[in-house]
């Protein structure tokens, strides 16, 4: 078997190991059971997903909930275990100032919180899921597994928000900015957007009624990949957008901080096919760019682009994997190749970029040493500039062998180290102070 299929193989068991079940998508021929519903690659997607025409002002204020069933569910004395969770629509501000919804979902734990302190809250911001909505982290802890002969979704992320779950933490996930609400493209990678839909998760899981954290409870941030940067984004903007939302610790594992070095390693390699996912993001927040895509996108590369606007990470796999940008563009040149010609991209980039201000609380990153798909060398030199800025950092170099994959180069780390990171985010939330190795920087791979 190829590396990309083995790999999605590899991901689909680890999804069936911690419970997920293969679930009946809707019927390809997609009919909507509600006014508003619509679908998606065959996916239904609810009703609820549709935002309404006003939002409310104040952000991270919750603009719909519903129970929301978990795929793996067991009765218990006092509730369902591991928790019982609220499907949560909130809203938020995009990287532009506008207003957005944006959906995601509260667990409330059966497990008591044994540490110190009431009951902490983690904001989980899940790794690439795609940007179809049917690939929403929300929906995948109803459906952790999705096959339809039109879509394959993994809910990969349920590993870590269970994990949580057990040890008596209350977990708020978000979806991001335009993932699964239908009135938008999901922003993917974009540093404002995820930073925000984060820190909103946070404000709304506080002020529902299912919640049983408040103001006083210790909050923590958590994520890989793109989570990853939304969390190391978040704890950036923290002090200056949500200064209510003190944060006890963020952890930004394989952070895509320089999306001009991600973009290099991709092209080409197994996730090539969010490429797509980035640019179309980047249209929709900055339609000025237009003009210097239709100068370089060719008919095959504006067709990737509509048929990866609504595929999911296992999806792009299969479809892209493999796949080169010069075959996209009308000169032949590599999307790199155009970053490096046109100043606009260059400045829209370098916006994006994470590391240039100082996190107001204690940050781990972590990053694999043999990562060639989100570089390690980029990831490892956002600690150095948070070190140099005098920011409390925990760096974690996972080593680990190359497996010649870039997938698995990517995702070995993410399982490997997650135990190591659950217990120094769990430390932070119960009120043990954070370390430091800045100082160690220099010996460190």
């Amino acid at each position: 078997m190829p590396p990309r299929p083995r790999m999605l193989a590899a991901a689909i068991t680890a999804a069936l190991a911690v419970g997920a079940q293969a679930v009946p998508a809707a019927a390809a021929d997609g009919a909507a059971t509600g006014p508003s519903a619509t679908t998606s690659r065959g996916v239904e997607i609810p009703a609820f997903y549709t935002p309404p025409s006003e939002l409310p002002g104040a952000d991270g204020t919750v603009i719909r909930s519903e129970p929301l069933p978990l795929a793996l569910s067991l009765p218990g004395i006092d509730g369902p275990l591991p928790g019982r969770a609220t499907r949560l629509m909130y809203k938020s501000t995009d990287a532009n100032g506008e207003a957005v919804a944006v959906t995601g979902a509260y667990i409330e734990p059966a497990a008591k919180w044994r540490g110190d302190g009431p009951r902490p809250l983690v904001a989980v911001a899940p790794g690439t899921m795609g940007q179809g909505d049917q690939c929403a982290a929300s929906m995948a802890l109803e459906h952790p597994l999705r096959l339809n002969g039109q879509t394959v979704s993994v809910g990969y992320e349920d590993l870590s928000v269970y994990r949580l779950l057990l040890r008596g933490v209350a977990v708020v996930v978000t979806d991001y900015v335009g993932l699964g609400t239908t009135d938008r493209l999901h922003t993917y990678v974009n540093r404002v957007d995820g930073a925000h839909a984060v820190l909103d998760a946070v404000r709304a899981a506080r002020s529902l009624d299912s919640s049983s954290v408040t103001s006083e409870s210790r909050v923590g941030l958590f994520g890989y990949s793109q989570g990853g940067g939304a969390t190391a984004a978040a704890a950036e903007l923290q002090p200056s957008y949500a200064p209510d939302v003190e944060l006890s610790g963020t952890y930004a594992g394989a952070p895509p901080a320089d999306l001009t070095e991600v973009t290099e390693a991709i092209d080409g390699g197994d996730l090539a096919g969010a490429l797509g996912w980035s640019l179309n993001g980047f249209l929709q927040t900055e339609p000025a760019l237009r003009p210097i895509a239709d100068r370089y996108v060719n008919e095959a590369g504006e067709k990737a682009l509509k048929d990866l606007s609504t595929m999911c990470v296992g999806d792009a796999l299969f479809a892209y994997g493999g796949r080169s940008s010069t075959d996209w563009t009308k000169t032949g040149q590599s999307l790199g190749d155009i970053i490096r010609a046109e100043p606009a991209l260059q400045a829209f980039l370098a916006e994006q970029r994470i590391g240039s201000r100082k996190p107001g609380s204690p940050v781990r990153v972590a990053t694999g040493t043999s990562d060639d798909l989100v570089p390690h060398a980029q990831a490892r030199r956002l600690a150095v500039e948070w070190c140099d800025k005098g920011a409390k950092v925990t760096y974690v170099p996972v080593v680990l062998p190359g497996a010649g994959s870039g997938l698995l180069n990517h995702f070995a780390p993410l399982l490997a180290d997650q135990g190591n990171a659950i217990s120094w985010l769990t430390d932070r939330l119960s009120g043990r102070p954070a370390g430091s190795n800045c100082w160690s920087m220099p010996v460190q791979p």
